[in-house]
């Protein structure tokens, strides 16, 4: 069994000023993204050559679902959070099967959850109560059933280094090492919990 990244997730207070925010930093132009029905969130998306960013917020138009939305969208903490700016919360990372994925792993990434839009199909895991697994620094889990979306989004961007720190190294790289996490540098550091993505954009060195 081995996993490589997905996508990184960008959560932000609207769906137009986190996109304004990326689309500021890198000088790139996000795709749009779509609907989620069952969270009751949308987003926009960003290529990364293989993987994406997404940009997610609640979704004003949508019912409020009747359980807590995917990562800690509803929770006062990071909605006090995002009030000062949109922020680099979370990564997904793709795996084979999940079933064996999670009986596997040495962390409880939630429960996988069966999800639909259009013609995409896809399991993820989501943890119940929609908190972020180890404060956003262990991923979430994805198997797609159809096409990645990034197999259809251009990309002019390249996640350089994904920058993960912890409280407890040594527990996340445990956790990475059982999914046999590859393809992507990641670089584990002690300290208060906290992702930083560093993107090459024509040249550029950026950092979320």
């Amino acid at each position: 069994m081995t996993a490589h990244l997905d996508h990184l997730v960008i959560a932000a207070a609207d769906l137009e000023s986190g996109q304004a925010w990326l689309e500021d930093r890198t000088g790139l132009k996000m795709q749009p993204g779509g609907e989620h029905a069952y969270f009751g969130t949308h987003n926009a998306l960003l290529g990364l050559g293989g993987s994406y960013l997404e940009v997610i917020a609640v979704d004003p138009a949508a019912p409020a679902p009747a359980y807590p939305r995917w990562f800690g969208l509803d929770e006062g903490e990071m909605q006090e959070r995002l009030a000062a700016g949109p922020a680099l919360v979370h990564w997904v990372v793709t795996v084979q099967n999940m079933g064996a994925a999670l009986r596997l792993s040495t962390e409880d990434h939630g429960e996988a959850l069966a999800l639909a839009r259009g013609s995409n199909r896809w399991q993820l895991s989501v943890p119940r109560g929609g908190a972020l697994p180890m404060g956003g620094v262990l991923p979430s889990l994805i198997e797609w059933e159809s096409v990645s979306p990034a197999s259809n989004l251009r990309s002019a961007a390249v996640l350089e280094r994904l920058t993960l720190t912890t409280l407890d190294p040594a527990r996340l790289s445990a956790a990475l090492e059982t999914l046999d996490f590859t393809g992507t540098p990641i670089q584990i550091e002690p300290g208060p919990t906290r992702l930083q993505a560093t993107l090459k954009v024509n040249g550029r060195e950026i950092q979320l």
